[in-house]
């Protein structure tokens, strides 16, 4: 059966995820390109930016859980609709802030609250749930690729108006564009009305507790396995949307080319997520995140020890955006698939923790290092280190469990 044809009913529900995925996640993508103005107009450190950044993070990780929970009690539609109007009032704190605390707030504490109920955790069990088992890899590949098409847009765009009229107009844009989350949230949420499958597996914990749920989560090796090498996906990706513009200026490029490599960045993320949610569908999705890692590593290794260029540059946000959103479908595939999709926007939250952990070390510690040190060469031979490290083992340990089909193996 065609895949049109089978996606059809749902289709509403899988395009107002992607709208609201690609918004949530283009803007936050692009909050860098503010860093340098912003901080020299209200007078505050770079660390202190990136702080804000990095609880933005943590706010994110650790309430993720929580927001995933409180889906299977409220439903979706409440918790999406509420995180993007979230979302409006941090980017309206940003755009009228005039010192540190305002930057918190907004940037960190609010925007990190609506991520937990907008971003990639809500959106991907929402497109789980719409679809079969046997095409939602492909379609959690489609939805991730959408939703990796937001960079592209508010990038320019975001960098336009701060050249043109100043980084606070820059972020009213901003503000403008997260409008479009609410009724996208809306559409999302009739999956509320869509009954869940029957549990296929003795895996499947849909009438567990969410304490239940969560035990199990944590007592399955092959998901800590992948939550403990999920940490360094963060650490990695969250660093260079910090502190690439910055790392740009400071090589004397064009401050547009810190926009145009997000907007490749973005463009890429869509071929990445469509091949990885693909590949997810056919072989060990476990596997194939390891592989991610240890490409990624080498990509960072390669363009960091090379002057940079505008060429070497965009063609870095090229591989790193093909690499970059990928990790999605196939988090979330290897979740349902381990435990069912009751639990699965909360597992797929605890998971997520990890990997924000991390993101709090790529945001902050790559400005407490480039603060103390005047560079950024120390921050980035550590992420390649413990990029390499990671993936390595989450190849090894895929490879070895019997339970997982082999990376080479067509389901």
């Amino acid at each position: 059966m065609p895949l049109l044809q089978v996606l059809r009913p749902t289709l509403p529900i899988l395009i107002g995820a992607s709208i609201m995925l690609t918004l949530s996640m283009g803007l936050r993508q692009s909050l860098g390109i503010f860093m340098q103005p912003l901080t020299h107009d209200i007078r505050i450190s770079v660390s202190d930016f990136t702080l804000a950044l990095a609880v933005q993070n943590l706010a994110w990780g650790f309430l993720q859980p929580l927001a995933g929970a409180m889906t299977v009690r409220y439903g979706f539609r409440p918790i999406m609709v509420v995180g993007s109007l979230l979302y409006i009032a941090g980017l309206a704190f940003m755009a009228g802030a005039h010192g540190v605390i305002s930057v918190m707030i907004g940037g960190g504490v609010l925007i990190g609250t609506s991520m937990a109920c907008t971003a990639a955790a809500i959106a991907m069990s929402v497109a789980a749930r719409a679809v079969p088992e046997t095409v939602r890899s492909t379609v959690l590949g489609i939805v991730s690729g959408a939703g990796s098409l937001g960079a592209l847009l508010s990038a320019p765009i975001g960098q336009l108006l701060n050249e043109g009229f100043g980084w606070r107009v820059g972020l009213l844009g901003f503000v403008v564009l997260a409008l479009a989350m609410i009724p996208a949230a809306w559409y999302a949420g009739r999956i509320d009305k869509v009954p869940l499958p029957k549990p296929r597996s003795s895996e499947d914990i849909g009438e567990a507790t969410a304490a239940i749920a969560a035990r199990a989560a944590l007592g399955n090796a092959s998901f800590v396995v992948m939550t403990c090498a999920y940490l360094v996906c963060g650490m990695q990706l969250v660093f260079l949307t910090t502190h690439l513009p910055s790392y740009l200026a400071i090589c004397g490029l064009d401050p547009m080319l810190s926009a145009q490599t997000l907007g490749m960045i973005g463009g890429f993320n869509v071929l990445g997520s469509l091949f990885f949610g693909w590949a997810g569908q056919r072989w060990n999705k476990l596997a194939l995140l390891g592989m991610i890692y240890i490409l990624r590593s080498l990509a960072l290794a390669w363009y960091f020890m090379l002057p940079a260029t505008p060429a070497s540059t965009l063609l870095f946000g090229a591989i790193m955006g093909f690499l970059w959103m990928g990790v999605g479908p196939l988090v979330a595939g290897a979740v349902a698939e381990m435990f069912g999709l009751r639990w699965q926007a909360m597992i797929q939250g605890l998971a997520f923790m990890s990997h924000q952990i991390g993101s709090f070390l790529g945001a902050y510690g790559g400005g407490l290092l480039y603060d103390a040190l005047g560079s950024y060469t120390m921050a980035w031979r550590i992420g390649v280190a413990l990029g390499l490290a990671g993936g390595i083992i989450q190849v090894a340990f895929a490879l070895m469990r019997p339970s997982q089909p082999p990376l080479l193996k067509a389901a």
